[in-house]
């Protein structure tokens, strides 16, 4: 049955939708390649709370939804930007996340990474002691956990910090203390505001090398980078300077394909919140290239680039909204809830166009479903036929 979508300009648009999904089933462990999938969670939708609550969180479908990840060998992300960190989800339900989740992923053998930042510090300005303390209690709960830890950005230590020299100290007494091998994440301002001049400068060249010089101190420390600044070319000058062994985790949500593809000189490895919603479909590309055929993996992938730039597009923070839709659209919860009420902050033209990208891909287990659901959010918006 046709559906009317709604356009940018309030006209409405007939679109017919799919009627079959993609056929994607759960393979072999990948080899080529380390990928995460950054996962969001799941609100729930029946809890008394207001948007500056505490997160109320579905642990039962949260959990659920990571083992649908690591079903299809995608390795999960953990208490990061996807799942509403610093945007609904506050440390206490942040740690109550890790610990779930790496429970989960014990019991199940899943691949676990969880984000180590300052959020449980108040919003007035705080001390560079109080913002290492505050990193050394989360990594602490990340290690006990058993999980990998991912060391965020800190909006604490971009107020604090006065330049270069603040972060060389903090995140190398971090580092030190690091019982194992961590993950480094540089989070753009596109994706936080609060974030703008990390690593001691606005001059990106310049922070690119404090960022540098950070991992070269501590090689052994570091398993990798996670970079998230949608800039591919700024992506491979950085991944080409990094020291043998230490690898780089595409966080580029607009050019992952050729990023993960590589070229001669090197590849990414990936950890995306567009994973979230291409879970299947991304493990089905990545075990292609394992056995060394890139078209084949850009033949799948590249077609989902539009659907990415969409969920991603300015103001790239909100793209969470995105996600949790085509979730609910999928089935793999059971309704159209987020935590702080970010369910509002995508307009209905936005949600249409990415309800239709994503059945044009076949990303629906049940398209009809996906159908049923798009209907009723038309009508709770009072688009009629």
């Amino acid at each position: 049955m046709t559906l009317h979508l709604p356009d940018a300009h309030g006209a409405l648009r007939a679109y017919e939708p799919r009627t079959e999904p993609l056929a994607l089933t759960p393979g072999a462990p990948f080899t080529s390649r380390t990928v995460f999938s950054a996962a969001h969670v799941v609100a729930d939708p029946y809890a008394d709370v207001s948007p500056d609550s505490p997160a109320a969180v579905d642990w039962d479908a949260t959990l659920a939804f990571r083992r649908h990840l690591w079903a299809h060998g995608l390795g999960v992300a953990e208490a990061m930007d996807t799942a509403q960190r610093g945007m609904g989800l506050d440390w206490a339900g942040a740690a109550e996340l890790i610990r779930r989740s790496a429970a989960e992923a014990k019991a199940t053998g899943g691949r676990i990474a969880c984000g180590v930042g300052t959020d449980q510090l108040p919003g007035a300005p705080a001390t560079l002691a109080e913002v290492r303390a505050a990193y050394e209690e989360q990594l602490a709960a990340v290690e006990e956990s058993g999980a990998q830890a991912i060391l965020m950005a800190s909006r604490a230590l971009a107020a604090t910090a006065r330049g270069p020299e603040d972060y060389l100290e903090t995140y190398g007494h971090l580092l030190r203390q690091a019982a194992e091998p961590v993950i480094l994440h540089w989070l753009g301002p596109m994706f936080d505001p609060a974030l703008e001049g990390y690593w001691g400068s606005a001059d990106l060249d310049a922070a690119t090398d404090t960022f540098l010089d950070v991992i070269a101190a501590h090689p052994d420390k570091v398993d990798g980078i996670k970079v998230s600044l949608l800039d591919a070319r700024r992506e491979v000058a950085l991944r080409r300077r990094l020291p043998q062994g230490v690898r780089c985790y595409t966080g580029d949500d607009f050019h992952y394909p050729e990023l993960i593809a590589g070229d001669d000189q090197g590849f990414s490895h990936a950890l995306l919140g567009i994973f979230d919603p291409l879970g299947p479909l991304a493990a089905e590309a990545v075990r292609v290239l394992d056995t060394g055929n890139t078209d084949g993996f850009r033949a799948l992938l590249d077609p989902t680039v539009d659907l990415s730039r969409h969920l991603f597009q300015a103001p790239t923070r909100f793209y969470k909204t995105g996600v949790v839709l085509l979730a609910w659209l999928a089935g793999h919860q059971s309704h159209f809830t987020m935590v702080g009420g970010l369910q509002s902050a995508r307009s209905l033209p936005h949600l249409a166009r990415a309800y239709e990208l994503a059945d044009r891909l076949g990303l629906f287990p049940d398209p009809k479903l996906a159908e049923d659901r798009m209907r009723t959010l038309l009508h709770l918006y009072g688009v009629t036929p």
